[in-house]
């Protein structure tokens, strides 16, 4: 090997939240961890940097919820190992049309589920909100108190403490450039931009945004990931308002459905305001990002005015900030061997739709078991696999863009 040559039971490609989960369980289960990451640990140009991420139990798709609670457990283990808090409880709402098929289906699931929550009409919306959420009268709340918020840097920085505490090596500003079959030893090769390289029993992929670049460039397989950027919307609560829209109280995390989907967070990072924003955004190289505004914004203005009744200031955010996504045809998650000549020695993590930060410490468990164990224990993670993709080529973006 060029320069280094050192040996690893597994290489973790990718520092953001779900490598750095990744290795926190490979290491503490006594592997010999490498946390490669192509920049700055921490770095503000992926999907795992800022302040806030909603956590909620109520999906529309059955299988998420046992990896929504089995998170709750899990990020509660990892911040008594660590000593500080990054999960922040709070209620939910859920909130739309009462005919709209989405939220039938959150109302179905959380029923399958038993997740205990009530169904609220226009005046018993308010009425739980103290006046300070307002709903059309054909439309319908969902509120269950499996709701709260993730402090997204601090949470990767959680978790990378904690692997190197379990012995990982952390190395950034390490582009990886490739990943080969070691066919004299067994194993991978893992190649950089610098001229190092290491080998490892296994290798696992959590590039976020750099999914299908990577991916490609090791196998000729493209994968349905497509990076956009987003944007994070802040809003300025009225004078004299601030306080009832505060984490701790009764306000709560939210998602709205319709043409666009709105979601959000109480005022918890930046005092007296209030993160209201659109799921979705604009599709985009993540190596030549236009960082640009880049936001409709009059649903939104229309949404925050209507919905919080004048007591948050409509006009403009306050505030904006750049996130990005990776998102699949079908918004679900990629969790699968890459298979070919790798078999099972890569396995790879992506695809996250955003809406995977909050099943974090569960995708980390779930990546480790499939590196030790060959499978994931205890879940079902079908719906996942990179062969649902093969049968449905000319697959469409079905989220709205903002």
């Amino acid at each position: 090997m060029e320069k280094s040559g050192r040996q690893f039971d597994v290489i973790i490609v990718g520092a953001g939240v779900m490598g750095s989960s990744t290795a926190y369980q490979t290491a503490q289960r006594g592997l010999k961890t490498l946390l490669l990451e192509q920049f700055d640990l921490l770095h503000h140009r992926g999907s795992s940097h800022g302040e806030s991420r909603t956590i909620r139990a109520t999906y529309t798709q059955h299988y998420y919820y046992p990896l929504v609670m089995e998170s709750y457990d899990l990020w509660l283990q990892a911040e008594a190992q660590i000593g500080y808090k990054v999960y922040f409880k709070a209620p939910h709402l859920d909130m739309g049309r009462e005919d709209d098929d989405n939220l039938l289906a959150l109302i179905h699931n959380s029923r399958r589920h038993s997740v205990p929550h009530q169904v609220l009409r226009r005046h018993q919306v308010a009425q739980k909100f103290s006046g300070l959420i307002d709903i059309p009268e054909d439309w319908i709340g969902v509120f269950n108190e499996l709701g709260g918020v993730i402090k997204p840097t601090k949470a990767v920085a959680m978790f990378q403490t904690l692997a190197y505490k379990n012995g990982a090596v952390l190395q950034d500003n390490t582009e990886v450039t490739n990943i080969k079959k070691d066919n004299v030893r067994g194993g991978v090769v893992v190649s950089t931009a610098n001229g190092e390289s290491f080998w490892s029993k296994k290798c696992v992929v959590t590039v976020g945004a750099w999914m299908k670049k990577l991916v490609k460039t090791v196998t000729r397989l493209e994968l349905p990931i497509q990076p956009m950027e987003t944007h994070v919307c802040y809003w300025r609560i009225k004078e004299g308002h601030e306080g009832k829209y505060a984490i701790g109280g009764d306000f709560p995390t939210f998602a709205s459905y319709g043409k666009v989907y709105v979601y959000g967070t109480p005022s918890l990072e930046y005092p007296g305001l209030i993160k209201v924003a659109v799921h979705g955004g604009n599709p985009c190289d993540p190596d030549k990002r236009p960082w640009g505004p880049g936001v409709a914004l009059d649903s939104l203005k229309e949404w925050v005015e209507g919905r919080l009744l004048g007591m948050v200031d409509s006009g403009e955010p306050a505030m904006k900030q750049c996130c990005m996504y990776s998102m699949t045809p079908d918004e679900d998650f990629v969790i699968d061997f890459l298979g070919e000549e790798f078999q099972k020695d890569v396995v790879i993590g992506g695809g996250f739709s955003g809406h995977g930060f909050k099943m974090a410490p569960v995708m980390g468990r779930i990546l480790a078991d499939m590196v030790v164990h060959g499978e994931a224990n205890g879940v079902d993670i079908k719906n996942f696999s990179i062969s649902r993709f093969k049968n449905n080529p000319q697959a469409t973006y079905s989220y709205p863009l903002c």
